[in-house]
């Protein structure tokens, strides 16, 4: 019987959520998918071909048991979807809103290789969290039993938190600490509405708080508090900082020239009604301005789409490869293009105008020879220079670790050639007794699923290193 509901893709096409239209959807920072409606999502997951070797799993950082959770809701039956669903991922909401799965899962898909369209996997894996919250089957931690171990994280991003997740459940003592004055991270502050509603992310963080976990929020490690104060307060710790340092161009400096985390972080104060005096004198607002972002990834996407609803008056994206070699989702590039942003392909900044800045000297690129990581490098069209009228202009041009050690004091940390922390790829352990990182202060600047992986193995590597004391103790 199951299988007959399956194999459906011969006959059925692939079919995403309804988009808003673009002309609405650019004047507010709501999310633009609406919700697949149970039939719908039923027709879709019965797509899936349940292959032998599903790809769709493999090519998932987290190794999400997608078939499983596939054939499930084309059954019907969604809280066992669900339960398959977060048995491998912490936050499958989050995912499923905002993972590139045109990059992973779907984009491995096997019916997608053969032509008939991808399994809309990243839809339904939302559809069925989405469910289970109005139905109150996800629960807060609730342990069998205490433990005496206590766990400090630094950082209150998806790394840290599914760690914190992960740890309560065990029963362990868990306090995350976190600069910022609501919990999230990235999640909360760095990623705009449209495509991660903020009520979906403080949905998690009161579920985790009622399961236990202790947050301390406003604390800069380093200024506030000590690294080793923290060390002293806990049996072990886990860094979960994240990459925050911007990448720079050489002469922007002008009044005008915003960083990215900076101008998405503004905005997305106001989405929870913040009085922002940034916002409010103009210096972080687009309205009415000639904005030009640099970047191809998805934080210059976030600008980008920004910068429409805050009614910019022409919103420009520059990069330096074409489009087939820009690191974003082509998602994104394509619901940016809707919405009315242009893209300046093959395009790098070579100066700036003015201050406050009134233009970007432009330098004309093409691609040449690849270089040692197989992408065709970018060279410079001499002569081929012009000047970009701009009133904003946004650096998104990817971030770098922040000096850690330097700026805890802390000897014995150590850190690769690149600024990320050292850390034993299955454990997460670093070179100092009891501290684990996880994220992208390891990694460098990567996706949400990658550090909720990382945040779940270390915290099962610290759990069973509780446990193995334990028992060497008896």
């Amino acid at each position: 019987m199951a299988q007959q509901r399956m194999l459906k893709f011969v006959n059925t096409a692939k079919e995403t959520p309804e988009k808003r239209e673009a002309t609405l959807r650019k004047q507010d920072f709501d999310e633009i998918y609406r919700q697949y409606a149970t039939q719908k999502a039923e027709e879709q997951a019965s797509r899936c071909s349940q292959c032998g070797v599903p790809y769709c799993q493999s090519h998932c950082p987290l190794h999400n048991n997608i078939p499983d959770w596939l054939r499930l809701t084309a059954e019907g039956r969604l809280q066992e979807a669900y339960e398959i669903s977060q048995a491998t991922n912490t936050f499958p909401e989050i995912c499923g809103r905002i993972c590139p799965q045109d990059r992973l899962c779907e984009g491995n898909c096997v019916i997608e290789q053969s032509g008939h369209g991808t399994v809309t996997i990243g839809s339904v894996e939302k559809y069925i969290t989405d469910t289970a919250w109005a139905e109150g089957w996800v629960k807060p931690a609730a342990p069998l039993a205490e433990r005496s171990e206590s766990v400090g994280i630094i950082g209150a991003g998806p790394g840290g938190l599914a760690a914190a997740d992960r740890l309560r459940r065990a029963g362990v003592q868990v306090t995350v600490y976190d600069r910022y004055d609501r919990a999230g991270g990235l999640l909360t502050y760095g990623i705009p509405g449209f495509k991660l509603e903020k009520d979906v992310v403080m949905k998690r963080i009161d579920q985790l708080e009622q399961g236990g976990v202790k947050f301390v929020l406003n604390v800069t490690v380093g200024v506030d508090m000590s690294f080793d104060e923290i060390r002293a307060k806990h049996t072990a710790v886990i860094i979960a900082t994240g990459v925050y340092k911007t990448r720079d161009i050489e002469g922007a400096n002008a009044k005008g020239i915003l960083r990215a985390i900076d101008y998405l972080t503004v905005s997305n104060r106001l989405s929870f009604g913040d009085s922002v005096p940034e916002f409010d004198s103009g210096e972080m607002n687009a309205a009415g301005k000639r904005v030009v972002v640099i970047g191809g990834g998805d934080t210059a996407m976030d600008c980008v789409r920004t910068a429409i609803r805050q009614g910019a008056t022409s919103v420009k994206c520059l990069y330096r490869r074409d489009r087939a070699n820009m690191p974003g989702s082509q998602r994104e590039v394509q619901n940016a293009e809707e919405e009315g942003v242009e893209f300046v392909w093959l395009a790098a900044p070579k100066g700036f105008h003015g201050d406050p800045v009134t233009g970007v000297t432009v330098q004309r690129m093409r691609l040449g020879a690849p270089d040692a990581t197989g992408r065709q490098s970018p060279e410079i069209i001499e002569g081929g220079d012009y000047i970009e009228e701009a009133d904003l202009v946004i650096k998104a041009l990817g971030f770098e670790p922040e000096e850690l050690p330097k700026l805890w004091g802390t000897d014995g940390l150590e850190v690769t050639r690149w600024g990320t922390v050292k850390a034993d790829f299955k454990t997460h352990q670093t070179s100092l007794p009891g501290v684990y990182a996880v994220g992208d202060i390891v990694r460098g600047a990567s996706l949400v699923v990658w550090a909720i992986r990382d945040g779940r193995e270390a915290a099962d590597a610290m759990i069973n290193g509780f446990m193995n004391l334990a028992v060497a103790a008896e």
